[in-house]
């Protein structure tokens, strides 16, 4: 596994990540797996590991917790999780960007996560109104107080990361949705990185609608996600459609020539895919130091002009 560093945090971190969350908290996932699953991830070199308050009707960060509990080195390791969305006692989602709202979201992460300190903290989704000076103060507060190490902005809207880089040296890092199916973020990328901004890709592996095979429902899981993608994400399907050739491709597969086109990027300090599979995680991590040659970029890139 190969380590990069997260910009001004002064964070290094694994290239590639263990995004926890979606189908991999979900109570109907088995934990047994879900926690496996984990605990390879780190036996193979992976040190960040992405969930948050939110996710899984709240059970992802419980059920990280329970995995991390087992694991010696946890606190070498870089735990990311997330403020401003939270899943209440019912399990609705809920959105809170109050300064109390943070402080009992971080306070209630350490108890599930069995942490110390939260080494990243990303504001979740905010728009640019719900980043008042008030919140800017509870935050530099929690870091004072060293309940959260470094902070961050998680985000997909153009206009609060760009509004994020105006802001003063706050927030160190962002992650952002930058994928095979998203070159169009190539701009906030080099613009993120010019000014040392950590960047980690989220949806790194773009939901594998680039795949000619994404239809196969081999679990359960399966068909939650295509059904999500359907819901959800139905521009990057068409998208996709102009990548099925990456499925011919001999010497990586379709997911592995994707992950490796992030990872191109030296600005990228971590990509973090998720996934329910034992085969995917291993495949996901020897992608690390992996190559693609100027004729599959130039191929990837002219299909990328026709995307809509």
């Amino acid at each position: 596994m190969l380590y990069r560093s997260l910009g001004k945090t002064g964070l290094r971190v694994s290239e590639i990540g263990f995004g926890c969350a979606s189908y991999w908290g979900m109570r109907v996932f088995d934990e047994a797996t879900a926690i496996q699953l984990v605990h390879a991830a780190i036996d193979h070199g992976v040190t960040f590991f992405d969930t948050g308050a939110s996710y899984s009707g709240g059970n992802a960060e419980p059920r990280l917790g329970k995995a991390l509990a087992g694991v010696n080195n946890k606190h070498e390791l870089v735990i990311a999780t997330k403020a401003g969305s939270y899943t209440d006692d019912q399990g609705k989602w809920r959105e809170d960007f109050s300064s109390l709202g943070v402080r009992r979201t971080v306070e209630a992460s350490l108890t599930r996560l069995g942490l110390d300190a939260i080494p990243l903290l990303h504001l979740h989704g905010p728009e640019i109104t719900n980043i008042t000076d008030d919140l800017l103060d509870t935050l530099t507060r929690l870091r004072e107080e060293g309940k959260v190490l470094h902070l961050s902005v998680n985000s997909f809207d153009a206009n609060v990361i760009e509004h994020v880089m105006t802001l003063p040296p706050l927030f160190g890092a962002m992650m952002i949705d930058y994928n095979i199916l998203r070159p169009e973020r190539e701009p906030i990328v080099a613009k993120l990185a010019a000014l040392n901004f950590g960047i980690m890709a989220g949806m790194a592996l773009g939901g594998g609608l680039y795949r000619s095979d994404r239809f196969r429902i081999r679990g359960i899981q399966d068909a939650w996600y295509i059904v999500r993608a359907w819901k959800n994400y139905r521009s990057d399907i068409r998208r996709g459609r102009n990548l099925h050739f990456l499925a011919k491709e001999q010497r990586l597969t379709a997911p592995e020539i994707a992950l490796a086109w992030v990872l191109r990027k030296p600005e990228i300090g971590c990509a973090v895919p998720g996934t329910t599979r034992m085969s995917h995680l291993l495949a996901n991590l020897k992608v690390s130091g992996e190559t693609l040659d100027d004729d599959l970029l130039q191929r990837i890139s002219k299909a990328q002009l026709n995307f809509s």
